[in-house]
């Protein structure tokens, strides 16, 4: 059942199901919390209490906000995890990635350990040299056809790419509930502002970090010519010994979609080990 919570600037909606130690999962731009949909029910089934987020301007938040930056995301995913009665294991994904960064650098004491899933967490940079690579070509050109243009047609070609391989079993409903959404009024001009964003309020926090980290990426993201060289720069710029990161072979940009059992299978050690740690 969705559940509405008024911040500074709009509403965000979030479902909460299961008993135990909270998680929250919050998605990536263009998308919606049913991202979750296969790894949420994993998750109840070993006792935890887990509450999925639509971002401000995504699925069922409302539409029309004056900033769309990994800071402002934070902002809103500490209200749920306060509202709710956290503290929270915070799970974010690409932008949400470094927006779970900020959350746990300004506030460690609602924020037990994050894991981050192929995260913009750091400033970005992109040489010849990465364009030699077809896929993140490919890439590169379909999500700024869809973020320049505002191309809801373009966005669905930058899925097929950030899909590569295997798809879930559902993958064309995934996608046309996507599509539907971005068609709603104010939903396609969220995804261009946090398209226009830069992740560099999030790489400022990184040395703040106080928690655990788990960085998951998929060897095939197409948002990287090296997701395992992003990943690392990721962990060693933490505090020592608190980030760990983990590939998943032949994934792309959404590695809980494509194979959720995997990601699952190494959060849950995570989440009983070094965040409960924490």
């Amino acid at each position: 059942m969705t559940e509405h919570l008024a911040v500074d600037g709009g509403t965000i909606a979030y479902e909460v199901a299961g008993s135990g130690p909270l998680v929250v999962l919050a998605h990536g731009m263009g998308d919606h919390r049913a991202a979750y949909r296969a790894v949420t029910p994993q998750l109840i089934a070993a006792g935890y209490r887990v509450a999925a987020v639509d971002l401000r301007g995504c699925g069922e938040s409302s539409a029309d906000w004056p900033d769309w930056s990994r800071t402002a995301i934070a902002n809103d995913l500490l209200a749920v995890i306060r509202h709710l009665g956290g503290p929270a294991v915070l799970v974010g994904h690409s932008i949400s990635g470094g927006a779970a960064t900020i959350a746990a650098a300004r506030e460690p004491e609602l924020v037990t350990a994050v894991v981050e899933l192929g995260p913009f967490t750091r400033k970005q940079s992109m040489g010849l040299g990465d364009l030699r690579s077809k896929r993140v070509r490919q890439g590169m050109l379909r999500l700024m056809r869809a973020i320049m243009l505002g191309s809801v047609p373009a966005w669905r070609s930058y899925l097929e790419v950030a899909y590569p391989g295997v798809k879930p079993a559902d993958f064309d409903e995934r996608v046309g509930r996507v599509e539907a959404m971005l068609r709603e009024p104010g939903r396609m001009k969220a995804l261009q502002g946090m398209g226009r964003t830069t992740p560099t309020d999030a790489g400022d926090q990184l040395g703040n970090v106080r928690c655990p980290v788990l960085v998951v990426m998929g060897t095939d993201d197409p948002d990287w010519s090296d997701p395992h060289a992003e990943g690392v720069a990721i962990v060693e710029d933490l505090p020592t010994g608190l980030g760990r990161l983990e590939m998943i072979e032949g994934a792309g940009h959404y590695p809980h979609d494509q194979y959720p059992d995997q990601v699952v299978s190494l959060m849950l050690p995570f989440l009983r080990t070094d965040a409960a740690r924490a």
